[in-house]
């Protein structure tokens, strides 16, 4: 029953999808039979929260679209499954269809005051769609802003540790399930996936890195996607450097919550956390000192599980909502940019 009804959730969020992309008001309109009339849409800083599916069509999707000519909408990774996102182990029982990977348009509008340069972009996105009863009642959904205006030559950012605008699907193109997937392997993933999280990432002892024991989950060579303003880490050694010892130092206390859900297929894994990781702002992170302010995350994260380590990880954080919390907004900051270019009145 579990593997039938997972299919078939599929099949109505990927329908979804296809009739959403549409290039017309009638495409849209034609989505309603697969969204609850009371939906609820957790989106990113700025659009945030949204309520019912005519909310969902005015103040994210259209907005959006207008801004994307030629639109073209490419999956990376397309998986559901039921979830199981609780710290005490709990089923939460819900059942999840979750993707990513790129929206590509040429940039023809502005879009959340981003300025349109007339080119060719790569817009990642990330989404997780609840389905009951055949029709999608909750989604969690970030596109990266960062990486967009990144594309257009605005960096409200200090350069990137990593590697910018790094996000491939994955190595072994293997990642759209339309088909069903081993339940066994499934289920492994999705206990392998909460050892990782509630245990390895919860066991920091605010002094040595080793003590997370990522070394026992990452793959040497893992494949660490992060998101614009942080960028890519190639290597456990890159990821580390780049990226973990200076998350820590700013946020030692760091601690993952219960999750919004938590799903796998075959080898891979993912999964929403609105608040899902909890810690203080108590060292210094790109180039912003300590606040000493509790802090809340926003992300989406999928993995990819091979001979019991991850060897890919796609990630997302909402960096304007983090950066809110600082008390700095970004979106502030590139608008004074652009004025102080020209570019702006």
């Amino acid at each position: 029953m579990g593997s039938a009804q997972n299919q078939r959730n599929k099949q109505r969020v990927w329908e979804f999808w296809k009739a959403l992309d549409g290039d017309d008001t009638a495409s849209a309109d034609a989505c309603r039979g697969y969204v609850s009339p009371a939906l609820v849409w957790h989106g990113f800083d700025p659009v945030n929260e949204l309520q019912g599916f005519d909310a969902f069509l005015t103040e994210f999707w259209r907005p959006l679209r207008d801004a994307l000519s030629d639109f073209e909408r490419q999956t990376h990774i397309f998986m559901g499954g039921k979830s199981s996102g609780r710290i005490d182990g709990s089923d939460d029982g819900r059942m999840w269809v979750a993707g990513t990977g790129y929206l590509n348009g040429t940039f023809q509008n502005d879009y959340l005051g981003i300025p349109a340069n007339q080119q060719a972009v790569k817009i990642r996105w990330c989404e997780f769609c609840r389905v009951e009863e055949d029709q999608i009642v909750e989604i969690y959904f970030l596109l990266d802003l960062i990486d967009l205006m990144q594309q257009v030559g605005i960096q409200v950012l200090p350069p990137s540790r990593g590697i910018d605008g790094v996000y491939p699907p994955p190595r072994a193109n293997d990642g759209i399930m339309l088909e069903a997937q081993d339940e066994q392997t499934s289920a492994y993933t999705l206990e392998h996936i909460r050892r990782f999280i509630f245990d390895a990432l919860n066991s920091y002892d605010q002094s040595g890195l080793e003590s997370m024991g990522i070394a026992d989950y990452f793959h040497p060579d893992v494949q660490w996607y992060g998101p614009g303003g942080i960028g890519a880490c190639l290597s456990l050694k890159a990821f580390e450097d780049n990226h973990q010892k200076h998350w820590l130092h700013a946020y030692p206390d760091r601690q993952v919550q219960d999750l919004d859900a938590l799903i796998a297929e075959g080898l891979y894994s993912g999964g929403p956390g609105w608040a899902g990781v909890k810690a203080t702002h108590t060292g210094e992170y790109l180039d912003i000192p300590a606040t000493n302010r509790p802090i809340e995350f926003n992300g989406l994260d999928f993995w990819k599980l091979e001979n019991d380590v991850y060897v890919e990880n796609w990630v997302f954080v909402d960096m304007i909502h983090l950066f809110r919390q600082f008390g700095v907004d970004l979106l502030a900051r590139m608008r004074d940019q652009l004025e102080a270019s020209g570019q702006r009145d």
